[in-house]
C-alpha cells in the first residue's frame, strides 16, 4: 500500500518525537517502505547544527542509524530556505513531490494557549490540507 514515507525531523527535538518515529518505523516494516527523513532549514546556526552543510551530515548519519536500527531502508533530504517559520510547509509539500512519498508521518505538538489564541498555526494541518497524499500526525 505505501512504498516511500516521507518524516519531518527535527534534529534538535529529536526526544519529543519517539511516537512519530516508531510509528513510521512500523508503517516501513509492514509495507517494507523506504523512509526519507527531510528537515528544512536556514542559513542561521541552530541547535542542531552550525550551517546546512553539517546538519545535511547529521541528519544523513540519523537517517543511516535509524535503518541500520530497524533494518529499513532509509535517506535523508535536507531543504534549505530563507525564512523557515515562512516557508516550512511549501519546503515540506515540496519534499513531498520530489521525493514521490506516499505517506507523512509527522509529529505534532500538544495544543497550548499559542494554539487556542491563534498565534501559533498548525504545520499538519496545513500539509492535510494542502498534499494531495495521506498524513498521518502523530501526538
Amino acid at each position: 500500500m505505501y512504498h516511500k514515507l516521507l518524516v519531518p525531523v527535527d534534529l534538535a527535538h529529536t526526544e519529543k518525537m519517539p511516537k512519530a518515529l516508531n510509528t513510521a518505523i512500523d508503517i516501513a516494516k509492514h509495507y517494507d517502505a523506504s523512509v526519507c527523513y527531510v528537515t528544512v532549514t536556514n542559513t542561521a546556526p541552530g541547535a542542531a547544527a552550525h550551517n546546512p552543510e553539517e546538519l545535511a551530515e547529521k541528519l544523513e548519519a540519523f537517517a543511516e542509524e535509524q535503518g541500520k536500527a530497524h533494518g529499513i531502508r532509509a535517506t535523508s533530504k535536507v531543504l534549505s530556505t530563507a525564512d523557515t517559520a515562512v516557508e516550512l510547509d511549501d519546503k515540506l509539500l515540496e519534499a513531498i513531490r520530489d521525493t514521490g512519498a506516499d505517506l507523512v508521518v509527522m509529529a505534532s505538538h500538544t495544543p497550548g494557549i499559542g494554539d487556542k489564541l491563534h498565534i501559533l498555526h498548525s504545520n499538519a494541518a496545513n500539509i492535510v490540507k494542502e498534499s494531495d497524499i495521506s498524513v498521518f500526525v502523530v501526538r
